[in-house]
């Protein structure tokens, strides 16, 4: 079921009055609502990937409990069960075919032809998302951090809560698991706060990202033939549409958690006000950025074992960022290239420069050093984002190609109008509007409360308008 889908505004009411008003009194039934709602959530697209949903929940359920033994090797045992079920799952889903055909291109290369065999089955939505939920609940009972869940229902609607469960924020069960185990208590405030996240976020999806997608799409599908201001242009109109879109979708999976009293962690807090690359992966996708550093860099080693071993921890987080989002050299090689930007910042101690700072955090302009900075780091996203859309690895060389030999060959091009100069219709509204809430992510201040009821109205008004073609949010597909 889509967010954007009138099948979603007919559920989400359903599920709220049943929730608040005939199962109130008791938070088990609550919760069992909440757990079948989710499975009716995700049943939509297929009752067969809903079957692995559960089976994968139900593995990682009885996991736990051996991984908590007191006996080492049963533990550790257990423990890799739970790593080899989940890997396997996503690598026989979303990897099997990538590796078939590397296999096959290298015995190719060796004159052997052999023809493995592909599977021919669509990638489970949210897989990548679900099986991380398992995995991290597991390493913390193996790292004693907390105890087994003897209620299944209450450990299912950890993995399956349906605001988070096909594109996230990856959740940690020290934080959510909690909330699931306590009565909730109906709060005005904090479903007035919910209602605002899902106009925002619908706003951001249906009026922003979906729009720039047509800009995007069309420059991109047919790149040899436009000027390099229009690639750019697209470049530009692709990274405020996926932006839009994935942190559209966090806030609408907030605000909706917010519904049934659910807090759930940021995933966005304006990354594209970020004065470096360690800032922007600080406040990009935060919630995979942090299980990547808590669950894999940190017991790597992190930074505290040399610089040696902190350059390699960084580039394999990167890389396995990369191949996390597919099974694409693309990915990889985007991953890659941001290694490549955060490295300085690590050897030379500036990776924590802007931890726990905004820019312009008291005034309503940045300086003209951190505009610069904010410029930069753009351009420097923007410019991975070309690998990031691309179809293939060809076809982001040959963006980059057409860029670089149309600005040798056609300089003038810059005098005049490009194609799809109207993306910046939709751009510069959504920046003015992101860098008068940056301080605030959740909280959509105003200075008089006429201005709020404005501009929600006006928000409303919008997403009615541009609402009715239904298109899947990009992080659907890992």
């Amino acid at each position: 079921m889509l967010f954007n889908s009138i099948s979603f505004f007919i559920f989400l009411p359903v599920v709220f009055i049943l929730y608040w008003f005939v199962f109130n009194k008791s938070i088990q039934w609550q919760n069992v609502l909440i757990l079948i709602s989710s499975y009716v959530f995700y049943g939509w697209w297929s009752e067969k990937f809903l079957v692995l949903l559960i089976f994968s929940t139900a593995l990682d359920y009885f996991y736990g409990f051996g991984v908590a033994s007191t006996n080492k090797k049963k533990s550790k045992m257990f423990l890799w069960l739970s790593i080899i079920n989940n890997l396997g799952f996503l690598g026989l889903f979303k990897y099997y075919n990538f590796f078939a055909l590397q296999f096959q291109s290298s015995f190719d290369l060796i004159g052997f032809h052999f023809h493995p065999l592909f599977l021919k089955i669509a990638l489970p939505v949210g897989i990548s998302f679900y099986t991380f939920h398992g995995m991290s609940y597991v390493f913390d009972i193996y790292r004693k951090v907390r105890k087994p869940v003897t209620n299944f229902v209450d450990y299912a609607v950890f993995v399956s809560f349906f605001p988070l469960l096909v594109a996230g924020p990856i959740e940690r069960a020290n934080h959510l698991l909690p909330q699931v185990q306590s009565k909730r208590v109906f709060n005005y405030n904090q479903s007035v706060a919910g209602g605002r996240l899902i106009l925002w976020g619908m706003f951001k999806k249906v009026v922003i990202a979906d729009s720039l997608a047509v800009v995007a799409d069309n420059i991109f599908e047919n790149y040899h033939q436009y000027s390099a201001f229009t690639l750019i242009i697209g470049a530009i109109a692709f990274s405020f549409q996926i932006y839009g879109d994935f942190s559209g979708y966090s806030d609408i999976a907030l605000g909706t958690a917010k519904l049934f009293g659910f807090e759930l962690l940021s995933n966005f807090k304006f990354p594209y006000f970020s004065r470096n690359i360690a800032e922007f992966w600080r406040r990009w996708h935060i919630s995979l950025s942090s299980w990547f550093k808590d669950y894999l860099y940190i017991p790597l080693g992190g930074s505290q074992k040399g610089k040696l071993k902190a350059v390699r921890n960084t580039f394999i987080i990167f890389l396995v960022s990369g191949f996390w989002h597919g099974a694409s050299y693309n990915y990889i090689v985007w991953g890659f290239i941001h290694a490549c930007g955060f490295l300085p910042l690590l050897i030379l101690k500036r990776n924590r420069q802007y931890a726990g700072s905004v820019v312009a955090q008291s005034s309503k302009y940045p300086t003209v050093k951190e505009f610069t900075q904010i410029v930069g780091t753009f351009t420097f996203v923007t410019f991975a984002w070309i690998f990031f859309r691309s179809g293939t690895l060809r076809d982001s060389f040959g963006y980059l190609k057409q860029i670089f030999t149309s600005c040798l060959q056609f300089p003038k091009q810059f005098l005049s109008i490009p194609k799809g100069l109207s993306a910046f219709c939709y751009i510069v509204p959504f920046v003015l509007i992101d860098w008068n809430f940056r301080r605030d992510e959740r909280n959509l201040k105003f200075a008089r409360p006429a201005y709020r009821v404005l501009f929600y109205c006006i928000l409303g008004l919008l997403v009615f308008f541009y609402f009715g073609k239904r298109s899947s949010f990009i992080y659907f597909q890992f």
